[in-house]
């Protein structure tokens, strides 16, 4: 089972192991959506609040956060080495927050990432449509 911690009601978990999270969403037959956010950043606040934690409550995803300042908490990477959220962020290359990938089981992009939130009234489209393709790559890859 995948170490998952929550620090608060309006968090999304955070994980110890990206491997054993993103196994565990494939199990569930679902990506492992992955937010970088930032302390006060208000867009993150609403994409978490608004979007991936209602999806997450309903059953609809797999969701954790990784914080993009943390360079503190180790976690594993999908390399099977020990990293942290912040340095794992920058090897993604992830530099705006929040910045939302879909993964499969080995941290492949499934589908194209969310990045920052430039049309509010439409981002709950773009979240569905991505969350749609990377669950279909995520079919069709386990076909093979």
């Amino acid at each position: 089972m995948a170490t998952l911690t929550v620090s608060g009601p309006s968090a999304l978990p955070t994980t110890r192991s990206l491997p054993e999270a993103a196994q565990a969403a494939a199990a569930l037959r679902m990506p492992l959506v992955v937010m970088t956010t930032l302390k006060g950043c208000p867009y993150c606040d609403v994409v978490r609040g608004h979007y991936l934690l209602p999806m997450q409550r309903a059953g609809q995803l797999q969701a954790v956060q990784l914080d993009m300042t943390d360079r503190a908490t180790p976690i594993k990477g999908f390399d099977g080495r020990n990293t942290t959220a912040a340095a794992q962020v920058k090897a993604w290359k992830a530099t705006l927050a929040p910045t939302v990938l879909f993964l499969g089981p080995k941290g492949e992009e499934l589908a194209e990432r969310l990045v920052g939130m430039a049309v509010p009234d439409m981002y709950g489209s773009y979240l569905d449509s991505r969350l749609e393709e990377a669950t279909m790559q995520l079919t069709n890859s386990g076909k093979r």
